[in-house]
């Protein structure tokens, strides 16, 4: 579906969880996906998973690659991922899990902050950016 204003497309999958407010898994414009932001959900049953934020990192990661997947895009292809943590102590934790990640590439541009809430009291959040070029 194209947007009539601009060309832009919406991303939708189910192997992602469903967006949880007014907004769309992703938006593809011209080359570039811009993925919204992803918590911890499990993709059925919209329930927090992990306990952790190592836990979470890995299920928020899990959930941005099948929404990059369903834009055409993969993880190699990232430009720019932001990350949200409740605790900043959980730094160096969550970036190992998120090196892993992006193994065997050039690792995307990123930022890393802590804020003081996330949606459904997820302690990570993730958002990024990719290009559709190869």
């Amino acid at each position: 579906m194209t947007d009539p204003g601009g060309g832009r497309r919406p991303v939708q999958t189910d192997s992602a969880p469903a967006a949880i407010g007014a907004y769309s898994q992703a938006i593809i414009a011209g080359d570039l996906v811009h993925c919204s932001g992803q918590v911890a959900l499990d993709p059925v049953s919209a329930e927090m998973v992990g306990e952790t934020a190592v836990e979470q990192a890995e299920q928020v990661l899990a959930n941005l690659r099948a929404v990059l997947e369903a834009a055409g895009a993969s993880m190699g292809q990232v430009l720019k991922c932001n990350v949200y943590l409740t605790n900043l102590d959980d730094f160096a934790a969550v970036n190992e899990v998120y090196a892993r990640a992006f193994e065997g590439g050039v690792p995307p541009a990123r930022a890393c902050v802590e804020v003081s809430r996330l949606p459904k009291g997820a302690l990570v959040e993730m958002d990024c950016v990719a290009t559709l070029e190869p």
